[in-house]
């Protein structure tokens, strides 16, 4: 396409870069009608500068745009060239106090907890670090993109408004002045203009609603015929059906379609299709067709090129206007004035109006654009901001009904900017005085929910997702109100009190629909058939608890307001309650001599409702004039007399009956609806406008009714009036039989009651109803929450209610009542309750759930245990009530109380069935306790000459009256004292026995009339006393014989051992330990070990017995019997690597023999260390392939292991394996033929030797291999070739080891092979040896380094399961050589010989630089007995060992040397050279002889003994494990003693102090996390032009940052789609990875395509929690040791069992595509 346009797209391009802005503007500044000049120069160039072609090229558009069309503006703005007029008016203007930066997606955000206004307060990054508030309580976020940083806004913060950037001028701020002055007159008169077209322009051009014809005045004379087909985003399409559909439409790739689909997510629309309106036409039709099944089509529209060049310029021009402003406060205004003038047509034809009122018919990229031009023109100049909020709030209903009907989020909806208003104080006060803003919001809020029953309540549809949206789309006008509220006025004007009130009738009018609303009825009978709808009731309760708290708060600042909401709210309340009476036949409950008229009604049979906003509202107002003692300054101003206190408790207490009766389990037919309300009912986020105001509003009732009276109604309401009405029924009830399941719900019911009294008497811990206040309140909870248990800090914030700024008040007092205890390595910090609190815990708290409610019970016994104290539980003391409520605690000394507590207490003595419960007992004990402390209070508090009149213990100690005289509570108490059957409650009762006779003291104190009958219980007291005194004395004598007795024996004990010393000793020796590390044991420990050379000790064969976990059989390991495997995993590794950007390019052709010191990639070998038989583990394996294939044809999970890669978990351990290593004798002891070597070559002679048997090799190898031409030659050169002495070449050795071993050796070597090349597996393949050698090295070389660089001695005890490993892999690779072709092993050993001793038969060797020693060393080593087996003359394999390490030790000394290069230290050391600085210099000269003084000179022998010591000492730590572990020879007591000959290279310290390899480290990551969320935010995604990453991701190992889980980066590999991390991993972990997701705080483990998992990250904060996914946002540090803890998981190579163990403990993880990260 492109190579048709490029002549004439060249020519066009000529002659627009010859148009000279400059001369534009000339005959602009002459022009008569400016407005139809710039109109004619735009419709003649747009078209030709834009939308040329299918695909734009925005540069180079741009490019042309700024020259053509946007220069000549600037030159007629600025009146000369704009490079010099910009940065005039940049310094002529005073730089603004107002941050005003605008946040990109992703971006942190920080608000101030102790100074911000309101939680949207915000400050960018940059503002918060220069600012006060990064000392403070700060929380930060991640913005969702859109709002803008509040920095400078005084009404934002309460102090520190400004950062230090900000700050300069605060003090010129005081006088408004006009920005303009900056400007001269005739700049402004141009600027006006322009300003004027260009944004008529384009917002003409983007309100334009035709799609093939242009306005008027932009029409072109000569048309092009070229079409567009645009697709829009909708919010209903998900990417693979947009995806789908394009592939078919427009018949592109995947990839295509895929780029389409995420510029029509980013921008809003992208076009889809160039070329005449045919070809357009039926691509938008194919679109349709396929999205219209299920839901509304696509939007596609077929547009005129030019149109749509028009509407790009137009977004071009308005992003424009944004930068111009930025140059100038005056020019700001200037536009500011043209977007807010009336246009001719009256209402609403502003240029900002016409915007804001189609913003819905805008796509997603015009809307920001015009977004962030409001926000940097009209949200920034303070004066214009007003008018903008006034136009905003005169349209508000229009713009929501916009928003409703829209699909887009509510993020790119200029509905959206309510925020920027309505939280401002002055603005949102201003709002509502002269708009009636809060009358608005609530009236369009009802609008929008238009289904009513016939009593006018809300009633909603059944929840479909469709639903579920529109209505989340309503509650945004709940945050608006919110938003309006947040701010509290500090002082009111008549104005603002008259608009308040409005507000709050509209708010009435609401909550009067919702009175009521979902009335529910018992299911008798049958299970409900459908579970009603309740979903949607709740969700409306929930968003408004906090506006129902706000506008109560709202009240209480002014007391006219606060009596006029009264009377208004009761008002509503009568209205609700209109047909209170109606059908309910009113009837008469009389119980001891007391009778009340009420009315019957049955919660089990009438409808009843949980939702009762107006009576909670009241009774929150009711709280607050008293709390405000508005209630005794106005008496006469309220309507306190009107009040009807049982019409108030009526409904409250029905709904209170309703949660007793669930309880009770009499409404389990009506399902888990109902469940579900009660739970929220309950729960803390609705609570406290629920639940909690419902108990006031019975306070509010019993407070002003005879509580002998409101106790009736209770008995009537909760359905139990019968039992206690008749005197004799409680016992006829309990004789009766009754049905079972009534008795026990009767039961029920009556704990519920008298729980219900507890709590009206006990809870007075709202400020208002009881004398305390707001942290006390707080404090009551916090004590209560940690009595059932310590919890972490967000825990406790989740299990205390939030105010609307997200504030629970727990910071301000939990120092008070408890401790904190720091976290460990894994878990969290925890907060335990100060043990004085204790005393203030309430049994009967009244936000216990039951289960709470026991676990707190058990805790709190348990803890009296402990201490030794009694296990009662006794009610607290509790704070007074406030006069308004005083009269409440009446109803404990009340006639009915008294009999109720008589009856039951009557029952328990009795006892008899199950007409009454232990929890019965327990709550009247409880509330005898209650009136007891109560009375206890009112006599100790009590003024001179009153008489109290609370006289409980007087009524408690009178019988009962004929004709039953039934005894005294008090008798009754004494008698249950001793009851067997009540053990648990006997500490409670002599409590309040104890209690009773202390206030009949004060009162006989008080009174000087003495009472008789005190003496018999003080008696009683003091012998109770003596016995437990006794009790304790015989307990503690036991203990101090017990511990005697101990004592004797252990004597005995050691005196039988030191007796039989031998003995012990023998039996020690024999079980030492099995495998062959004999540490300690008496028999060798005075001689010097040497595990290499001829001179090896010889260690006695150890006999290893072995059980095998699967068949529990034991088994000896040696050569003949069937082989032993250990459970193992193979991995490519790159924890040690230095250059990880090394790729192979081709496996099958990579010779792996040589491994570079740059370790870029190795083979590790881990495992579990558990045993199993080979035909055993062969058995297991074969049943999980059979498992997986049955499971594969039922559902298509991943398991968390990949059967195919030949994966299993260790039966025993579950931990991941994918292969086995065969357990095996030390190989060597097989090999080396026991002769008598009695003179062994030296190093000249073995190499010599070594050297001809090589060179034999070779002739051989080359004779074979050549055609037989003549024999006779051949012959001859038979004879010429002189074979070595003793060399028979002819020879090929036995393989000493049982069939089952030779196949568990193949197996394991085709293993290692085919993870290590990443290749297909072929046991014959010459490269199989290598990488058994390699795997050995390498694990031996990441051993050593783990183990150095946690300073841990060499030979200390390793874990028993490393030791395993790593005896098991050395023994395996040195005898894998018996299963390889020895060909194959004597050609590796040649090669590898030859890069030491140079071979004229090897060209390309690498050079010694290249080579990595330790591995050289083991592939030597390891070959050897290939070369070794065939020669008879008497050389033993040791002495081979021993030469090659010397000659492997000096290739790396010299390696050392010639990478080191010396500085000189000041520090010279004394000049004394030893023997080994001088050797070390000698070596040197040689060296610089030989490279020609290419190096540099040297004299300091010292330095350079150093430094080959620190160089050498990983190299011959490795060198030890390896020998250690191959000739099973034990490491030393004392370590490091070698053979005389490297004593000259090594003698000194254990320490190494550098080494050129360093060892890796995963990447350092910063102290506080918001600096990587700063360093996120600003990395956008590589691949779709500078668009912000959703999911930045950082790699741990190498520290680059990715673009997770998003389409635009996917790539293929090995034929699949990945995600951006998954490529990663391959090519920096070879498949494994560490990650740390920058916007959740939560680090990923990766490895392979289908293994992953989420791991808990090392940034904690202040309460020692972590915080995945950044919820609570408080601020985060980095936990160093967490930190080291996954770095070790890395250096261990445990991150594929980390993500198995995982998987296999949480199956949600094995759904997750983990590719796709």
């Amino acid at each position: 396409m492109a190579s048709e346009l490029e002549p004439e797209v060249q020519a066009t391009d000529h002659s627009l870069l010859e148009c000279s802005a400059e001369e534009t503007a000339g005959k602009w500044l002459q022009a008569s009608d400016l407005t139809k000049e710039v109109y004619q120069h735009l419709a003649h160039y747009v078209p030709k500068i834009y939308c040329r072609g299918p695909n734009p090229l925005p540069q180079k558009e741009d490019m042309l745009a700024q020259h053509v069309l946007l220069g000549p503006m600037e030159w007629y703005l600025c009146g000369e060239d704009p490079a010099f007029a910009f940065p005039k008016f940049e310094q002529a203007n005073k730089p603004s106090h107002l941050c005003g930066r605008v946040f990109k997606v992703g971006e942190p955000t920080y608000s101030c907890r102790d100074c911000a206004v309101d939680p949207t307060c915000v400050l960018c990054m940059e503002c918060f670090l220069g600012s006060i508030h990064r000392d403070h309580r700060y929380r930060m976020t991640t913005s969702g993109g859109g709002g803008f940083c509040d920095c400078g806004d005084t009404e934002a913060w309460k102090e520190g408004s400004f950062c230090q950037k900000h700050e300069t001028h605060t003090s010129e701020i005081e006088e408004e002045e006009d920005p303009l002055v900056h400007l001269s007159e005739d700049v402004i008169a141009r600027t006006y203009n322009i300003f004027a077209i260009v944004f008529r322009y384009a917002v003409d051009i983007l309100t334009w609603e035709k799609e093939n014809e242009l306005p008027a005045d932009l029409e072109m004379v000569e048309q092009s015929d070229t079409y567009y087909c645009m697709l829009f985003n909708d919010e209903v399409h998900t990417y693979e059906q947009v995806i789908y559909t394009l592939q078919k439409a427009v018949n592109c790739t995947q990839k295509e379609a895929i780029g389409f689909a995420t510029t029509v997510d980013r921008d809003g629309r992208r076009s889809v299709r160039y070329g005449d309106f045919q070809y357009c036409e039926q691509a938008k039709s194919v679109i349709v067709r396929n999205t219209s099944r299920q839901t509304k089509p696509l939007k596609v529209q077929v547009m005129h090129s030019s149109l749509v060049a028009h509407q790009n310029f137009g977004l071009k021009v308005l992003s424009w206007l944004g930068n111009i402003i930025g140059y100038s406060d005056g020019l700001r205004r200037i536009l500011c004035q043209v977007g807010l003038q009336e246009g001719p047509d009256g209402e609403n034809s502003s240029l900002v109006d016409r915007l804001m009122l189609s913003d819905s018919k805008l796509w997603k990229g015009a809307r920001s654009v015009y977004h962030q031009l409001f926000m940097s023109s009209l949200l920034m100049d303070l004066k214009y901001k007003k008018l903008f909020a006034v136009r905003f709030a005169k349209n508000y209903q229009h713009l929501q009904r916009d928003f409703m009907e829209d699909d887009h989020e509510r993020a790119v909806s200029v509905t959206a900017l309510s925020v920027q208003f309505f939280t401002a104080p002055t603005l949102a006060r201003m709002l509502i005085t002269e708009e009636n803003l809060m009358a608005i919001i609530i009236k369009t809020f009802m609008d929008h929910l238009k289904q009513r029953d016939a009593q006018g309540r809300f009633q909603f549809e059944r929840y479909t997702a469709l639903q579920a949206f529109k209505f989340r789309r309503v509650q945004s006008l709940i945050l608006d109100l919110k938003y309006v509220l947040i701010s509290k006025p500090t002082e009111w004007s008549d104005e603002l009190r008259q608009k308040f009130l409005e507000g709050f009738d509209a708010f009435l009018e609401l909550l009067k629909c919702m009175q009521g609303m979902d009335p529910i009825t018992r299911q008798v009978g049958q299970h409900i058939e459908m579970e009603p709808e309740w979903e949607a009731a709740f969700t409306l309760q929930m968003k408004l608890t906090h506006v129902i708290s706000m506008m109560q708060d709202w009240c209480a600042l002014d007391e006219k307001v606060l009596i006029e909401a009264y009377k208004k709210c009761l008002a509503v309340l009568m209205q609700c309650h209109g047909g209170f009476t109606d059908g309910e036949q009113p009837i008469t409950l009389n119980i001891c001599g007391h009778s009340v008229e009420t009315i019957r009604y049955c919660v089990s049979q009438e409808k009843v409702s949980i939702h009762l906003p107006v009576s909670r509202l009241l009774a929150g107002l009711h709280v607050l004039l008293s709390k405000s003692e508005v209630a005794y300054k106005f008496p006469e101003l309220l309507p306190l007399s009107e009040l009807s206190p049982p019409m108030l408790i009526e409904h409250p207490l029905r709904c209170l009956v309703l949660c007793a009766q669930v309880h009770a389990g009499m409404w389990r037919r009506n399902g888990f609806s109902l469940v579900n309300q009660i739970y929220y009912y309950h729960n803390v986020k609705c609570r406290r406008e629920m639940f909690d105001k419902d108990i006031v509003m019975l306070q509010t009732g019993v407070s002003m009714m005879d509580p002998n009276h409101f106790l009736m109604v209770v008995l009537s309401r909760f359905e139990l009036y019968h039992i206690f009405s008749t005197p004799e029924r409680g016992k006829r009830f309990s004789s009766e039989v009754t049905h079972k399941d009534v008795t026990q719900q009767n039961n029920t019911l009556i704990e519920e009651m008298l729980y219900l009294i507890i709590m009206l008497v006990g809870e007075r811990f709202s400020p208002g109803v009881g004398q305390v206040n707001a942290t006390d309140e707080i404090k009551r909870e916090i004590i209560h929450q940690l009595s059932i248990k310590p919890m972490a800090h967000s825990e406790l914030v989740k299990s205390l209610p939030e105010d609307e700024n997200k504030e629970t008040g727990m910071e301000s007092v939990i120092e008070a009542v408890a401790h904190f205890r720091k976290p460990g390595l894994t878990g969290r910090g925890m907060y335990e309750l100060k043990p004085e609190c204790a005393r203030e815990f309430n049994l009967y708290f009244y936000h216990f759930s039951r289960a709470e409610q026991s676990k707190a019970e058990e805790a709190q016994r348990k803890l009296k245990k402990q201490n030794r104290e009694d296990t009662a539980l006794p009610p607290p003391v509790l704070p007074p009530f406030c006069p308004l409520f005083a009269s409440l605690v009446n109803i404990l000394q009340s006639d009915v109380m008294l009999y109720i507590m008589g009856t039951i207490l009557q029952w328990a003595v009795e006892h008899n069935g199950c007409a009454w419960s232990e929890s019965m007992l327990q709550r009247v004990l409880h509330l005898i306790g209650m009136a007891l402390q109560e009375e206890k209070q009112h006599l100790e508090n009590v003024i001179e000459e009153h008489v109290v009149t609370f006289t409980f213990t007087q009524k408690i100690a009178k019988p009962g009256v004929a004709p039953n005289n039934s005894p005294s509570i008090l008798a009754m108490l004494e008698t249950l004292q001793n009851a067997p059957y009540l053990e648990v409650h006997k500490d409670m009762i002599r409590w309040i026995l104890k209690m009773y006779n202390t206030i009949k003291k004060i009162r006989e104190n008080s009174s000087t009339s003495p009472m008789a009958d005190t003496e018999g219980t003080i008696m009683e007291e003091s012998s109770r006393d003596k016995d437990k005194a006794e009790r304790k004395r015989k307990a503690e004598i036991a203990r101090l014989r017990r511990e005697k007795v101990m004592a004797q024996m252990s004597e005995m004990q050691r005196h039988f051992i030191d007796e039989n010393r031998e003995l012990f000793q023998q039996t020690l020796e024999l079980d030492a330990s099995t495998s062959a590390v004999l540490d300690h044991s008496p028999m060798i420990s005075d001689m010097t070990f040497t595990a290499l050379g001829p001179a090896q000790t010889q260690v006695p064969e150890q006999r290893q017995f072995v059980t095998c976990i699967l068949c529990q059989e034991e088994q000896e390991v040696n050569v003949e019997n069937r082989a032993m495997v250990l459970a193992a995993f193979v991995q490519r590794s790159t924890v040690l690597s230095k250059n990880r950007k090394k790729n192979i390019e081709d496996p099958e052709k990579y010779d792996p023999l040589f491994m570079h010191p740059d370790l870029s990639c190795g083979t590790h070998t881990g495992s579990c260390g558990h045993i199993m038989h080979a035909h055993c583990w062969q058995r297991y394996f074969d049943s999980v392939q059979a498992k997986e294939q049955r499971r594969q044809q039922r559902l298509r999970l991943h398991t968390s292991y990949d059967v195919e890669n030949g994966e299993f978990l260790c039966p025993l351990c579950e931990c991941l394996s994918n292969t086995v290593i065969p357990l095996l004798p030390p190989p060597r002891n097989i090999f080396n033929r026991r002769l008598n070597f009695s003179h062994q070559p030296n190093l000249a002679q073995w190499i010599r030797t070594v050297s001809q048997q090589i060179n034999a090799l070779q002739a051989l190898r080359k004779e074979e291999s050549a055609p037989n031409t003549a024999s006779s030659e051949n012959s001859e050169n038979m004879h010429e070739l002189q074979l070595p002495e003793g060399f028979r070449p002819s020879f090929h050795p036995k393989n000493p080891y049982s069939e089952s071993i030779k196949e568990m050796l193949t197996t394991f070597g085709t293993a290692t092979y085919k993870v290590g090349l990443k290749v297909h597996p072929n046991e014959s393949d010459p490269r199989v040896p290598i990488t058994c050698w390699g795997s050995c090295a390498y694990t031996i070389q990441s051993i050593e380094r783990i183990l150095s660089d946690e300073d841990k001695p060499l030979f200390g005890p390793l874990p028993c399961r490393l030791d395993d490993c790593l005896r098991s892999i050395t023994r395996f690779a040195a005898a894998h050589w018996t299963v390889a072709s020895l060909s194959v092993v004597q050609g590796h050993f040649c090669k590898l010989f030859a890069s030491l001793v140079p071979n004229d038969g090897y060209e390309d060797l690498p050079s010694i630089l290249d080579i990595d020693m330790f591995h050289l060393l083991v592939g030597l080593v390891l070959a050897l007995p290939a070369l070794q087996c065939q020669d008879f003359s008497g050389t033993s394999l040791s002495t081979g060992d021993l030469h090659i390490f010397h000659l492997v030790i000096m290739a790396h000394i010299i390696q050392i040397l010639l990478t080191s290069c010396t500085e000189e230290n000041g520090m010279d050391q004394e000049n004394t050279s030893t023997e080994e600085e001088l050797a070390v210099l000698a070596i040197y000269s040689t060296l610089h002889r030989f490279t020609g003084s290419a190096l540099k000179e040297t004299s300091s022998g010292w330095h350079l003994w150093r430094r080959v010591k620190a160089g050498i000492m990983p190299f011959l730590k490795c060198s030890a494990l390896f020998f250690h572990y191959l000739n099973g020879v034990p490491p030393p007591p004392e370590i490091w003693c070698h053979n005389g000959e490297v004593k000259r290279y090594l003698e000194g310290e254990r320490d190494a102090i550098s080494y050129p390899r360093e060892s890796n480290k995963l990447i350092d990551l910063p102290e506080d996390y918001s600096s990587l969320i700063n360093q996120a935010s600003n990395f956008s995604c590589p691949k779709s032009g500078g668009d912000k990453s959703r999911a930045p991701t950082l790699c741990l190992v190498c520290g680059s940052l990715l673009c997770s889980q998003s389409y635009c980066c996917q790539t293929e590999l090995e034929g699949e789609d990945v995600g951006a991390c998954t490529a990663h991993t391959y090519s920096c972990g070879s498949g494994a990875g560490i990650f740390l997701r920058v916007r959740e705080c939560q680090v990923l483990f990766l490895a392979g395509k289908t293994k992953g998992c989420f791991y808990s990250p090392p940034y904690l904060d202040d309460y020692g929690e972590t915080d995945q996914g950044l919820r609570r946002g408080n601020p985060l540090h980095l936990c160093k040791e967490r930190f080291k803890k996954i770095q070790k998981l890395w250096h261990q190579h445990s991150i594929t069992e980390e993500i198995g163990h995982a998987q296999e403990a949480n199956h949600t993880l094995v759904g997750i595509d983990w590719q796709h990260l």
